[in-house]
Order: C-alpha cells, then structure tokens, then sequence
C-alpha cells in the first residue's frame, strides 16, 4: 500500500478501525489507490456518518421529546 494512503490512515483512527473491520479495502486500495474517496464514504455510510443519517437521527430525537411532553402532559392532566 503506498505511503501516502498508510499515512492518512495512521492520522484517522476511524478509518483506520474501518479498514481493519473491512480487510476488502486492504486489496482495493493496494491496487487502486485513488479509490481513497470511495473508502471514506463506505466509512462515513458504514458509521452513520452521512447527513441523511445525522438528519434521521436529529428527527428521531425530536420524536423521542415529543412524545415525553405528550406523555408528561397526559400524567398531568390526569392528577
């Protein structure tokens, strides 16, 4: 693998666990180093990284709290 590949890995912890939960990238990279790209963004998808991820996991978020206010309004119109 070239230098500059082993580099970026070696300054990106993340990546780097990637590359070692998925060996296939070893092979890939080794033989089409401009393929880096490709690699990131099978890691970002791979931890939920990507915005259509953060956006699911924002609007769950919001749910979660809403249906707590719904739930606390419910407890206290009851009492």
């Amino acid at each position: 693998m070239r230098k500059e590949i082993v580099d970026l890995l070696d300054s990106n912890q993340e990546l780097k666990q990637f590359i070692r939960e998925q060996p296939q990238w070893y092979r890939t990279l080794s033989r089409n180093p401009e393929k880096i790209q490709t690699m990131q963004i099978a890691s970002m998808h791979y931890y939920r990284k990507t915005i259509p991820h953060k956006v699911e996991k924002f609007t769950n978020g919001v749910q979660m709290a809403s249906m707590m206010m719904h739930m606390f309004q419910m407890m206290n119109s009851n009492s």
